[in-house]
């Protein structure tokens, strides 16, 4: 911003300058060009009226002492020719070739005419450029001849360059002097702006507590209270950030401790319930189970909003591999198949743990919406746009797919899946409404984003784009690996076997209660 005012401000400054020095230039060239003009003039008239008086009273000697002064005055020559063109005079001597060429010039002729008008012409003289002007000899009615006075033009020049170049040293001193004058202006005014620029990205990109300090102390008063009015907007903002982060979070950890005590006594009852009532007692069992895991999420979703988040680089085939170990037991116990899909991608950045999380809660959904039978396909791929914009040092991107065969959703139900709260109509219990919202937040606090598309032969596939990082390394993207209903996949396909380690993430009694549902 600095330098467009400063150009801003020199450029006007220079058609300032351009405007006045430009018709002060030209004027004093055409001035001094006329002041050598009327010189010559009054020279050949002068000259003129004294061969008159010469030529009459048949007295050559005065008119060569005559002639001779005014070359030696004027820096020039002088010639007087008779009525026939005879060359009668001259302040020096010349060839009789050239004296028939300068008796021919149409000045000669003009004069020789009795032409009373003075014929000024410009031209050179032995490469030099001279003025010469031509008046004709005349006594009453008789015409005695022409007097041809040239004079080098030279000094004229000289003078309108040096004209021209203090013109141009004035502009550039002006330039120099506004440029400095203008680079201190244009600071004062354009740093609090940037400061109140980045501030506001700062705020945009979710750290509440950025502050324009220095632009509410210096700059226009304009740019002060705005600063001022933005510092106050975002001290409010953190204030209420932080009262409903702070409600979500102790609310929901004050609710932790009755839930699990609830769902203790409820498994203390089991036995001695009677059979009758055992469907109430494990639909009340099932309710605290989703009441606990929405309370988790809400304490999640609080964590990720209260901590800074700091983008990290993470190995995305070692999380998705790790992920596909823990969740393959999972998937086989409820008869369904979970693939590997891709080649290597590399890393990519993300908040610390973001990944499994998003990870965990898409395999989640998929097998919960999964009937028995059906394979759900985990699919990684660096798209081949991406991997130009890698090589032209463009952002670069990596997609995770996770491709389920449940019934799928509609247009409008897609748009609505990142909703809190929100659950399709038909849903399987059990779900909260906030495992979708979660993954949103973490794919968007990672810098990247997540999308649900129609996947090919129905169902839905899950898109997670996160930023490749690149560190000069050979670009590891492979082709894309097609799930289930695609063609031609080329990417490698792992089935998940059942060995894998770890505590399972199925959400069922007792169980972990990371992974949510949409």
């Amino acid at each position: 911003m600095t330098r467009r005012l400063l150009l801003s401000y020199l450029t006007l400054v220079m058609l300032v300058l351009l405007a006045l020095e430009i018709p002060l230039g030209v004027i004093y060239g055409r001035a001094a060009k006329e002041r050598v003009t009327a010189a010559a003039e009054e020279e050949a008239d002068s000259l003129a009226a004294f061969a008159a008086l010469a030529l009459r009273g048949d007295q050559p000697g005065p008119l060569r002492r005559r002639v001779a002064e005014c070359a030696r005055r004027i820096g020039g020559e002088v010639f007087v020719f008779d009525a026939d063109g005879r060359l009668l005079v001259s302040s020096r001597p010349i060839p009789p070739g050239e004296v028939r060429e300068m008796a021919a010039t149409s000045q000669i002729r003009t004069a020789l005419r009795g032409r009373s008008a003075v014929d000024v012409r410009t031209g050179t003289a032995g490469g030099v450029a001279v003025l010469s002007a031509a008046a004709p000899i005349e006594a009453g009615h008789s015409l005695y001849g022409a007097v041809r006075v040239t004079v080098p033009t030279d000094a004229v020049h000289q003078r309108v360059h040096r004209v021209w170049l203090t013109l141009a040293v004035v502009g550039l001193a002006v330039l120099a002097a506004v440029a400095v004058v203008a680079f201190v202006l244009a600071r004062w005014a354009s740093r609090p702006i940037l400061e109140l620029e980045r501030a506001t990205g700062r705020l945009a990109d979710g750290t509440l507590s950025a502050r324009a300090t220095l632009a509410t102390a210096s700059g226009p008063p304009e740019v002060r209270r705005l600063a001022a009015a933005f510092n106050q907007t975002a001290a409010r903002l953190e204030h209420l950030m932080a009262s409903q982060r702070a409600f979500a979070g102790e609310a929901s950890h004050q609710l932790k401790t009755p839930l699990a005590a609830l769902r203790l006594r409820l498994d203390n009852l089991e036995p001695d319930v009677a059979h009758s009532a055992r469907s109430s007692l494990e639909a009340a069992m099932t309710e605290t189970d989703r009441l606990a895991r929405m309370v988790e999420g809400l304490l999640s979703m609080a964590r990720l909003e209260e901590h800074a988040t700091v983008r990290e680089p993470v190995d995305l085939d070692a999380v998705t591999a790790e992920r596909v170990r823990v969740w393959a037991p999972v998937f086989e116990a409820r008869g369904s198949r979970l693939a590997f899909l891709g080649d290597p991608v590399g890393r990519v950045l993300a908040v610390p743990g973001a990944v499994e999380q998003i990870l965990d809660n898409l395999l989640s959904n998929a097998l919960r919406v999964s009937p028995p039978g059906t394979t759900v396909c985990l699919d990684r791929w660096r798209p081949l746009s991406s991997r130009r914009a890698r090589g032209e040092g463009r952002t670069a991107w990596v997609e995770l797919h996770v491709i389920d065969e449940g019934p799928g959703m509609d247009a409008e139900q897609r748009e609505r899946a990142f909703d809190r709260f929100w659950r399709a109509p038909g849903a399987a219990s059990g779900g909260t409404g906030l495992g979708l919202a979660l993954v949103e937040r973490l794919a968007v606090a990672s810098g990247g984003r997540v999308s649900l598309e129609e996947a090919a032969g129905g169902g839905l596939t899950a898109v997670v784009r996160l930023r490749a990082v690149t560190d000069g390394r050979a670009d590891g993207g492979g082709s894309r690996g097609r799930g289930r209903g695609g063609e031609g996949g080329e990417g490698k396909e792992e089935e998940a076997g059942s060995g894998g380690t770890g505590a399972s993430p199925y959400p069922g009694p007792g169980g972990g209660a990371r992974s949510f549902v949409r």
